[in-house]
C-alpha cells in the first residue's frame, strides 16, 4: 500500500465522523466564548447545550452507517444522554442569576 492510498484512505475515514466534528465544533466555539467573550459564560454555555442536542438529532436522523462514532451504545441510550445533557445545560445557563 502506497503512502498516497494510505493518506486517502485516513482522509476518507475522517470525512465519515462528520457528524461528530459539528458536535465537537460547537462545544469548542461554546467554550471560546464563556472563555474570551466579556460575561460570556451564559451565552457559551447555551451554545455547548445546544450543541450537545444537535448531536442528539443527528443520532436519531442519521443512519446507523452514517453515525460514525456518535454511535456509543444503543440509540435510545444516546440520544437521550445527548439530549438530557444538553437540555441541563442551557437550563442552568437560563436560571442561573449572573452578576
Amino acid at each position: 500500500m502506497s503512502a498516497d492510498h494510505s493518506a486517502a484512505t485516513t482522509a476518507g475515514r475522517s470525512l465519515e465522523q462528520w457528524p461528530l466534528l459539528i458536535v465537537v465544533g460547537g462545544v469548542a466555539l461554546g467554550l471560546a466564548i464563556a472563555v474570551f467573550a466579556t460575561d460570556g459564560w451564559r451565552a457559551g454555555s447555551v451554545v455547548i447545550g445546544a450543541s450537545l442536542c444537535v448531536g442528539a438529532l443527528e443520532r436519531i436522523l442519521l443512519p446507523r452507517r452514517n453515525a460514525g462514532l456518535m454511535e456509543v451504545r444503543g440509540q435510545a441510550f444516546d440520544v437521550a444522554v445527548l439530549a438530557l445533557t444538553g437540555a441541563a445545560i442551557i437550563t442552568l445557563a437560563l436560571w442561573v442569576h449572573g452578576d
